[in-house]
């Protein structure tokens, strides 16, 4: 059983795939390729912005965000301390302060009720995660940056795909940020990310970002990085997603399916009203993680612990200054979670043994 099953997915598209990636080695164009625009263009229709600029990794879409926003040294970025590194890391890597908030305990995503009291007059941007792939409630996030006059950068990573009230993740905010990573919801086979926007003055000033700050040859007036999307990664990408509607509507259906039967065994996900969630992982909580563990594996099942260690106690952020129980939402989920086998492909019979295995060590363990 495969945790995230890129391979069947390959041989499912295969065709189409290696027709789209054959048109980039034969066009020759492997730097921002007609692919990268065309692609760029569905995205955006997808999202329902008017800007789909994508990049070189979803690490780089915040990093191209926070610069664009000119976030720089001695400013505060609020964000969550439950999530992959790269959200608190780009704020860092300019010199920013990550400003960390709990998360709320059903979702895992950022408490909304703690937002304002982290903001002082240092605050230049609210950078909330839709974990696991559901979004936080972005109406009042939304309407708390307007009274700060804040902009928000949603990192949806995760989330691409979902909705909330009829809205796309990655078109609810200033700029929504995407990642398309081979393990995310819609992946390519390397890095690559995207950024979306209906601010006609942001998407200029992160396009000449991402090729090193420049908007015509040989001018560079701001501040760059070399962010470009791969031509051959889009040309996987255009392969893959008119497929990609279907998949959500299946990692729906299996997430929901998991949750049914799974219900009297663990916590199992909780998806906020009028939510969608693409579950780029299906994630439960359990008290006896590491007895879960080791009977799946011993079951031949993979499973994973996103994340075993908030960023807030990581090394690299000691100098921050916060202790152990400074978030006490973020340190129980993170000794808790436990991920299971998700991806479009996952048959009922595969789900099923999934949910023995759970089963039989939680009545073990009782």
């Amino acid at each position: 059983m495969q945790f995230i099953d890129i391979r069947t997915q390959y041989q499912i598209y295969k065709t189409e795939i290696d027709k789209e990636v054959s048109k980039v080695l034969e066009g020759g164009q492997f730097i921002l390729g007609e692919q990268v625009g065309r692609i760029e263009d569905i995205l955006a229709k997808y999202i329902g912005v008017k800007h789909c600029l994508t990049v070189a990794s979803g690490t780089d879409s915040l990093l191209i965000a926070l610069m664009a926003l000119g976030v720089q040294a001695g400013d505060e970025v609020i964000t969550v301390p439950f999530t992959f590194i790269s959200t608190a890391e780009v704020v860092s890597l300019i010199g920013a302060k990550p400003v960390f908030v709990d998360i709320e305990p059903e979702t895992f995503n950022i408490d909304v009720n703690q937002i304002e009291k982290a903001i002082t007059p240092k605050t230049k941007a609210i950078m909330p995660v839709s974990l696991f792939g559901q979004m936080p409630d972005y109406d009042t996030i939304n309407s708390i940056a307007a009274k700060y006059n804040l902009p928000v950068i949603e990192d949806a990573a995760q989330s691409f795909g979902a909705t909330q009230k009829g809205r796309m993740s990655c078109g609810v905010t200033t700029i929504g940020s995407t990642s398309f990573f081979p393990a995310k919801p819609l992946g390519c086979f390397g890095d690559g990310g995207a950024l979306f926007t209906n601010d006609d003055d942001l998407a200029r000033k992160m396009r000449a970002i991402r090729a090193h700050g420049s908007e015509k040859k040989h001018e560079h007036p701001i501040l760059g990085i070399n962010g470009r999307f791969d031509t051959m990664q889009a040309a996987v990408l255009l392969a893959k997603f008119p497929h990609y509607p279907k998949e959500v509507e299946a990692r729906g259906r299996l997430g929901a399916r998991y949750s049914e039967l799974l219900a009297d065994s663990c916590v199992t996900p909780v998806v906020q009203d009028e939510n969608t969630h693409v579950y780029a992982q299906y994630t439960i909580r359990v008290e006896n993680r590491e007895e879960l563990q080791q009977a799946l594996k011993e079951k031949e099942i993979p499973s994973a612990v996103y994340y075993p260690k908030c960023l807030h106690e990581q090394p690299v952020f000691a100098d921050l200054g916060y202790d152990k129980g400074s978030f006490p939402g973020a340190e129980k989920a993170a000794d808790e979670v436990l991920s299971l086998p998700m991806h479009p492909f996952l048959t009922s019979e595969e789900q099923d043994r999934v949910v023995e295995v759970i089963k039989e060590c939680q009545v073990a363990c009782v």
